[in-house]
């Protein structure tokens, strides 16, 4: 087009992101996906003539999605980036939708164990991404799609020669629920003893469409450092390690209060892994101990009506305490269509059911919730409805209220390393063997 006029060359229903223009100008690569109203679609590469015609899709027979399409500098193919089984990887799909991995370990510099890409290409060919793994918060590292990639900076080695970290394995196990084959992982204290018996945290990521994987972790590493181990699942409805797994939770996530054993409920998948680490011999079963951010803050919430196995929890800004509620005022209209059937009015009971509030009379640990003043994603008055049903019921209960925070309350360093503090302190003094905290515990700011 020359005369500045704008016309759109894709038309389906559903979204169509990232374009990516082929060096000679004649094509477009995307990613895209037809909606069918899911709370989960996976996302594919599609590439189209410049005019949009001529489109087909190369990610086919990939069930993973892809993201951040660039082509290579000569046209013959497409750099992506997709998760497969917590580790983020480097493709290049050449025209004719074959798919050849060139990197893998890719992380972002955000000190999480979850997925976040960065990674570019030159004009020569060679590509360079930022690389992380459990021990390495975050370097870069070069390749080509011809030699093997290497990690070309050490930022943080002077730092840690002085520090120990937690070491992190993977575990796989069945879930008490199907059989069915959980990914796990652990990361150990420092100068961890296999014969001593530890007190455990199990973290549950958010989302619930996202996933944990070998990547540093500050905030796992300092529940280590204070003589935890730390137990991070991918528990079904995780991505990366398919459509099929990623969709055993539509419309029935965290589950149903009416029955405790559907095919989308979570709950064994978490309590099947901490009972395969006590088994390990090196897990203090009566000192467990559970957190989550967002969607983990609500399985956090979840988990402690369904059992009592926990001594304490730290639900972190959660969603969902009264999901009727939540839809109405989070900033996520989008939840009523792809994650529930329909208006909450018209599905109360739906909505009730998968509600961590509908069973919340089960409570009897001792819970601390977190959440920012500016979290408009889960918004202070979800956690506000949990915290007062807890004091109706008399179970020991703080609310604390960070001021000028929004979702995941890391705006402020201070206030990031105090939401770590208040974790592990409420935990400890929750330790078998040591006194409770008052049971008049009240809100805190």
């Amino acid at each position: 087009m020359t005369d500045g006029s704008i016309r759109a060359l894709t038309r389906r229903k559903g979204p169509d992101t990232s374009p990516s223009i082929s060096p000679d100008g004649k094509q477009i690569a995307y990613i895209g996906f037809d909606d069918a109203g899911l709370d989960y679609q996976l996302d594919r590469l599609y590439v189209m003539n410049r005019d949009g015609s001529g489109v087909r899709l190369l990610s086919g027979d990939l069930n993973r999605d892809v993201q951040r399409p660039r082509w290579a500098p000569d046209g013959s193919g497409i750099y992506v980036a997709y998760d497969d089984r917590g580790t983020t990887k480097l493709g290049l799909y050449s025209l004719d939708g074959k798919l050849r991995d060139v990197a893998t370990d890719l992380g972002g510099s955000h000190n999480r164990a979850i997925s976040l890409v960065m990674f570019s290409v030159a004009g020569n060919g060679n590509f360079a991404f930022t690389y992380s793994r459990p021990h390495i918060p975050s370097d870069v590292a070069v390749g080509s799609a011809t030699g093997t990639a290497r990690v070309v900076t050490s930022i943080n080695l002077d730092l840690f020669a002085a520090k120990a970290l937690g070491e992190v394995e993977e575990f796989w196990y069945p879930s008490a629920l199907d059989g069915r084959k959980i990914q796990g992982w652990v990361m150990k204290p420092p100068q961890f003893d296999p014969t001593r018996k530890y007190p455990l945290i199990l973290e549950i990521h958010g989302g619930p469409l996202s996933h944990y994987g070998p990547r540093f972790d500050l905030e796992k590493q300092f529940m280590a450092a204070a003589g935890y181990v730390v137990f991070y699942p991918n528990w079904r409805g995780s991505t990366s390690f398919g459509y099929e797994f990623a969709h055993l939770i539509e419309k029935v996530h965290p589950g149903l209060a009416d029955d405790s054993r559907n095919p989308g409920d979570v709950v064994d998948d978490m309590m099947s892994g901490i009972d395969a680490l006590i088994g390990k011999g090196y897990v203090d079963p009566e000192n467990l101990f559970v957190t989550g951010g967002s969607g983990g803050g609500t399985l956090t919430m979840w988990l402690i009506a369904r059992t009592n196995r926990f001594r304490a929890a730290v639900p972190w800004y959660p969603s969902g305490a009264n999901w009727y509620s939540f839809v109405l005022y989070a900033d996520r209209p989008s939840l009523v269509k792809y994650r529930f059937p329909g208006i909450p009015w018209e599905h109360s009971e739906h909505y009730m059911k998968r509600s961590p509030i509908s069973i919340i009379k089960n409570v009897k640990t001792p819970t601390m919730i977190l959440t920012g003043e500016e979290d408009y994603l889960t918004p202070m008055a979800n956690s506000e409805e949990y915290y007062f049903a807890l004091k109706w019921l008399n179970v020991e209960t703080v609310l604390v209220r960070f001021p000028d925070e929004p979702h995941g309350i890391a705006r402020h360093p201070s206030h990031h390393m105090t939401k770590i503090l208040y974790t592990l302190s409420w935990f400890d003094q929750h330790k078998k063997g040591k006194g409770a905290a008052s049971s008049d515990a009240g809100e805190r700011r």
